[in-house]
């Protein structure tokens, strides 16, 4: 006990500390406006800055408020780090609206930071990087960018005990930035947005600071402003520290960056076409450091695997670190909904088991039970428990869901005292021991869309028919029912094709996609040949086939007029790694539908899924744009009188005019490729794989509207690609589109990226998309489907041996909804009989009359579809739903998570009898 009192005492003594230093921080910010320019080192710089292709075309600016802060500083290149010592020897960071860094170098600043170095950073760094690294800056800022603002805003103080705030107005002003999303933990906002609910503008910690502006641009702030906080950071971490340790440098860090400030780069915006290959500004400095080569992707697919291992979004148990009232909130709703899940997978098993308990029994003693008489207790069922040893889970499962409940309902009291480790451990606990009860050896899926991505590398390496073969076997094994073949890839087609200019190099002597329909139709699978749209080329495929890193493809290669550039003359926008197709040339668009028709005349596929249906990544409050084809630009001119390459952002109404034409260009072709191609194909599923974000902000960046192609019913399928390290981050990206009433008739399957997800964790985002309003899910993909998700999608979604097949929402609409509401009524039917609460016999009654109405009137229409049947059937369903809370009004007080999930999957049947009624020829009667 005494041990315990004494690790509190320095826990808190360590969490006081950690306040004295935020606070500290907001103090300087408060008096320490009129600083004198950092001379804590006069001899030597202060200060690195970064230095990258993203922001050389800003470098004049960021370079002429750097000589007005006086701080002496020297410059990185991004290029050139590698390791941690490559971020340099000073102890400050300066990162100037760099929004890609690769794994190496994500991991090389956390090895840096570790070492005592202090990092500040400005605009939404790091937004184009991979997932991985976006979620290790996230640990390492305090927070990340959440999203930009569309208009200028004023940022103002947070409210403080420290009556001077209020006099440094040069802090504060109007600026265009964005959000910045906060941690929660050890983080402070010294400064916010003057909008609805004050989002934070700048969050800091003792570590780092990040501003929610881009650092240096003339539109984004001004220099009096950029300057004060800057100025204000750099000396809070050189005079926070001991005395001892403020002008010591990192040790082990570089000392090759250069020691003069900077003078800005030229930078000219291109013409289209450009004569030459863009060349990077040079930097006029003493040494003048390498100018930056073409941007390379890393070589490696090591250090994307040891990323994505360092931030998966577990809780730290040993750490002591405040957790404020929003976590406190988001970790007691996550083990609440966790419990759900589990609860709900656990009565999806049981109810079925009782079922087969039931009919089995049924078939001995059929003359003393009748075929309506109600199913036996599970408790009075100890062969039934034996056999599918559900008896020890029940045991087990119940101990741990009181474990889980009790340390819910503790966690606001540990907080409140402090507790924080404590907190964190016992949530862990709960977590585990809640992982350890889904019931991994027990088949509980219903039928359901259950996609797989089969990537090119993974049809590469398999290297013939008999290769694939193995993996289409392991694939149906596992219950998948439809993959997503990639079929064309960086302008290359993986069969000979007589439309495309070349065959993927890697692929020799064989046919894979004619191989591949043939292998999944033997197997009951769907075969969606899944292509590449507007991207035409990939830099990583070329390091793979020993290219430039510039050759854009073979169609492009071919066809330099298809190009499409970005406002600086590129065609490869800096930091990503594919050119595109200009979507407005009538040229491009004849090919692809050349290209697609000829997949789905030539092959037997069941669907066609297009990707990259967009153009690539922009932001243009940050001067990065994209969409100056030759034919876009000829084509809006006509149309407006002005040159594209000519307008900006601040030019409010043209630049709408400008977003909207390349939003129509992705609009009318996805049109074009559904009219032409189902009138060859009408049984063709058309999908599409979309990104997330909302809607406007898409727009603004990709210039994709899926939302428009759903409602006018151009595709069946939207597969989000929803891809999250854990399931509440998962639910949070995918909730939004399975609730939007935006979609139509069209059925939405969100994305699983397997990457570094544990099994366990695959499992629970999986039973989190059962028990959401959603037809199946699609997984990315199958090159990271290893042994034991192999193994457990075997158990619990495996085939079953049948002589029916099992069928696929997106196929039989009808039928799926059929068999769905069936297993619904044996869940209902099990919680009756299970339950400890009393229920009048007249309401189960007439619960049993209104379900079973329901039942006959989906099973008719399963049975033989017509129109008249459909609107039986939605009737039947309508009327259920308006009375099911008033039906279940004593489950809703004991567990109102499983009401959800019923409401929820009820919701799923009535959007797939909308869906058949689109997809499905009715007969009239």
């Amino acid at each position: 006990m005494k041990n315990e009192e004494k690790h509190h005492q320095k826990a808190n003594s360590q969490i006081k500390k950690a306040g004295l230093l935020i606070l500290s921080f907001n103090f300087l910010i408060l008096n320490n406006f009129n600083i004198l320019p950092v001379t804590a080192a006069t001899e030597e710089p202060v200060l690195s800055v970064v230095y990258g292709q993203e922001n050389a075309n800003q470098w004049r600016g960021i370079s002429d408020r750097l000589q007005a802060t006086g701080v002496k500083y020297c410059v990185v290149s991004l290029n050139d780090v590698k390791s941690g010592a490559d971020w340099g020897d000073r102890r400050v960071l300066f990162l100037p609206n760099i929004e890609t860094l690769t794994p190496t170098q994500a991991i090389a600043l956390e090895d840096w930071m570790s070492k005592g170095g202090r990092l500040i950073a400005s605009g939404p760094v790091g937004s184009l990087s991979s997932p991985g690294v976006r979620q290790l800056l996230r640990s390492l800022l305090g927070g990340y960018w959440g999203f930009s603002l569309s208009d200028t805003e004023q940022i103002k103080p947070t409210k403080t005990n420290i009556p001077e705030w209020a006099n440094q107005a040069g802090l504060f002003g109007k600026v265009r930035g964005g959000v910045v999303i906060p941690n929660d933990m050890g983080t402070e906002s010294p400064a916010v947005w003057n909008s609805k609910d004050n989002p934070a503008a700048v969050v800091t910690t003792e570590h780092s600071t990040f501003l929610g502006w881009r650092w240096g641009i003339d539109t984004a702030s001004t220099a009096e402003l950029d300057n004060a906080w800057l100025k204000t950071t750099v000396n809070y971490y050189l005079t926070a520290s001991a005395p001892s340790n403020r002008n010591k440098k990192i040790v082990g860090g570089s000392q090759s960056c250069s020691t003069t400030v900077a003078a800005a780069p030229s930078v000219q915006r291109s013409s289209y076409p450009p004569s030459s290959p863009s060349s990077p500004p040079q930097i006029a400095i003493a040494p003048i450091p390498r100018p930056l080569p073409i941007v390379k992707p890393p070589s490696s697919q090591e250090a994307i695997d040891q990323l994505e291992q360092k931030v998966r979004l577990d809780v730290a148990p040993n750490s002591n670190e405040p957790i404020d009232n929003n976590q406190a909130i988001a970790l007691q709703q996550e083990l609440e909904n966790l419990i759900g899940r589990v609860e709900s997978a656990n009565l999806a098993v049981l109810a079925d088991a009782a079922n087969v308990g039931e009919a089995i029994s049924e078939d001995k003693h059929s003359s003393r039970h009748p075929r309506n008489s109600s199913p036996q207790s599970v408790k009075d069922q100890p062969t039934l428990l034996a056999s599918t040893k559900l008896g020890a889970l029940v045991m087990t499962r119940e101990q741990a869901l009181a474990q889980a409940r009790v340390i819910t309902k503790n966690l606001p009291l540990l907080i409140a005292q402090k507790n924080y480790a404590l907190a964190r451990q016992q949530w862990l606990v709960a977590k585990t021991n809640l992982w350890q009860q889904f019931p991994i050896d027990q088949r509980l899926a219903q039928p359901e869309i259950r996609a797989v991505w089969l990537d090119r590398g993974t049809i590469v390496r398999a290297g013939s028919k008999a290769g694939l073969s193995e993996i289409f076997d392991r694939l149906a094994q596992a219950g998948i029912n439809t993959v997503f073949f990639e079929t064309v890839n960086a302008g290359y087609t993986i069969y000979p094709s007589q439309v495309a200019k070349e065959q993927n190099p890697l692929i020799r002597g064989w046919d894979p996609l004619a191989e591949a329909v043939k292998l999944a139709h033997e197997r009951d699978m769907e075969l969606h040949a899944w292509v590449w749209t507007f991207a035409a080329g990939n830099q990583r495929h070329n390091q793979i086939l020993n290219l430039n890193p510039d050759y854009p493809g073979p169609v492009l290669a071919a066809h330099p007029d298809w190009a499409n550039y970005d406002n600086l003359g590129k065609m490869i926008p800096v930091g990503q790694t594919k050119p595109f197709f200009d979507p407005a040339n009538p040229e491009v668009r004849q090919y692809l539908l050349k290209l697609f028709e000829e997949i789905v005349t030539r092959y037997n596929v069941d669907g066609l899924q297009l990707d990259y249906i967009r153009y690539p990544f922009q932001d243009p409050s940050a001067g990065r744009t994209y969409g100056y084809g030759k034919a876009a630009r000829a084509q809006f001119q006509q149309l407006t009188g002005v040159d594209p390459i000519n307008i900006s952002p601040s030019q409010a109404d043209l630049w709408q005019k400008w977003t909207t034409f390349r939003t129509d260009q992705i609009d009318s072709f996805v049109a074009q490729v559904s009219q032409q191609l189902r009138q060859k194909q009408p049984n063709l599923i058309l999908s599409v794989a979309v990104f997330p974000l909302p809607e406007q902000e898409r727009i603004q960046k990709i210039q994709q509207n899926w939302e428009t192609w759903a409602r006018r019913g151009d595709v069946d399928l939207i597969v989000p690609m929803t891809y999250a390290l854990d399931t509440s981050r998962f639910q949070r990206l995918a909730q939004p589109w399975i609730a939007s009433k935006q979609l139509g008739a069209t059925l939405l399957v969100p994305g699983i990226r397997l990457l570094s997800l544990p099994t366990i964790g695959a499992f629970d985002q999986l039973q989190l998309v059962r028990d959401l309003p959603v037809s199946g899910y699609a997984l990315f993909a199958a090159d990271n489907f290893n042994n034991d998700l192999q193994k457990l999608f075997t158990s619990t979604q495996g085939r079953v041996q049948s002589t029916k097949s099992e069928p696929i929402p997106h196929r039989q609409p009808f039928q799926t909804a059929a068999i769905r509401y069936t297993a619904l009524q044996r869940e209902w039917k099990f919680v009756f009989q299970n339950e400890q609460l009393q229920r009048p016999a007249q309401t189960i009654s007439d619960f049993n009359n209104q379900a079973e109405v329901l039942r006959s009137a989906l099973n008719q229409l399963a049975a033989s579809p017509s129109a008249s049947k459909l609107l039986v059937a939605k009737a039947s369903l309508t009327r259920f739903q308006s009375q099911f809370r008033v039906l279940m009004s004593q489950e809703l007080k004991s567990n109102s998570y499983q009401v959800k999930v019923w409401e929820n999957r009820l919701l799923t049947i009535e959007r797939l009898l909308r869906y058949g009624e689109r997809r499905v020829q009715l007969h009239p009667l």
